[in-house]
């Protein structure tokens, strides 16, 4: 009883870190989904995001522009990979792993401007202290503090953006260059402009979730995107295999992402609750991503076989 009682008590917490990361499984959506693209630069360009809000906060500057400042590092960030994907011809896959392992030293650097350190490995936020726009503190409070509130209305205005990009010329060639690149070559679209923009829209978007993640647990640390990728992987896939025959229009399918993150907090959280050491969360997480990849394969390997026999048996 006592773990079921600190269970639902920790629920507001778990949805509050789902709807973070849920901005960033977007990102990973429309790379991995969208383009067709393993890119690597999340667990950097997250951290990049939340050290480049949190300095901008530190600072004495308006949360909302520490935002917009972060996106912006974060669109380099997936610049700097599609430029060394297209243009140098470098696999994406090495791309964002080369410009994941600059982005450590860079995070560094950001986070200790303004102090007499060369690099600092982490920048502390405080509620009392500085303007920030949400906070874990105010998770379980009944008025507009509370970040829920804050979390829910980003996370709708993001899809909504996406949504009418996705649907302009610009969004239906970059979709098109994912779905078939020959194809879209054809048709006189320039592929590798379309992949460098996306690379750009998806980090953005990671980079967004970095700031509020920052801002919500009152730090921000050079680790902190350690393993980004296969946390927003694992809320793709369980957003997909969970809400996948349900949810066919396309805001829908990014909607699924952000429900498959709150899904995974949610099960992490319960898992700790049942004992589980912290340090083990690497393990589940990939146990999580492996058990959600392999039931896809399952079901269409076995089950289906099996329904077309008995169907053409009945024939």
């Amino acid at each position: 009883m006592d773990v079921l009682i600190s269970f639902i008590n920790s629920l507001p917490g778990a949805f509050g870190q789902g709807l973070a990361w849920g901005i960033m499984a977007i990102g990973v959506y429309i790379t991995f989904r969208i383009l067709d693209v393993a890119d690597l630069t999340v667990d950097g360009s997250l951290a990049t995001g939340g050290a480049v809000a949190a300095l901008c906060i530190s600072q004495g500057w308006n949360p909302w522009l520490a935002l917009v400042m972060a996106i912006l590092a974060g669109m380099l960030a997936g610049l700097v990979t599609g430029l060394l994907h297209t243009a140098c011809g470098i696999p994406a896959i090495l791309a964002g792993i080369l410009t994941q392992l600059a982005l450590y030293s860079i995070n560094l650097r950001i986070m200790a401007i303004g102090s007499d350190a060369k690099t600092k490995a982490t920048l502390a936020l405080s509620v009392d202290k500085q303007e920030l726009l949400i906070s874990s503190r105010y998770i379980r409070a009944l008025d507009l503090t509370n970040p829920l509130f804050l979390l829910v209305i980003l996370t709708v205005v993001v899809i909504a953006l996406l949504y009418w990009f996705f649907g302009t010329e610009l969004g239906c060639s970059l979709r098109a260059t994912g779905a078939n690149q020959a194809m879209a070559r054809a048709q006189g679209i320039n592929t590798n402009s379309c992949k460098v923009l996306g690379l750009v829209v998806s980090n953005g978007l990671v980079a967004l979730s970095g700031a509020l993640l920052a801002q919500y647990q009152g730090s921000s640390t050079v680790d902190m995107g350690r393993g980004a990728i296969v946390i927003g992987l694992a809320a793709v896939i369980i957003g997909e295999v969970l809400l996948g025959k349900v949810f066919r229009n396309f805001a829908l399918k990014l909607l699924s992402s952000v429900i498959g993150a709150i899904i995974y907090y949610v099960v992490i959280t319960l898992v700790l609750r049942l004992g589980l050491e912290s340090t083990d969360l690497k393990l589940l997480t990939a146990l999580v991503v492996a058990l959600f990849l392999t039931i896809p394969y399952w079901k269409g390997r076995y089950f289906t076989k099996t329904v077309r026999k008995e169907a053409g048996s009945n024939a």
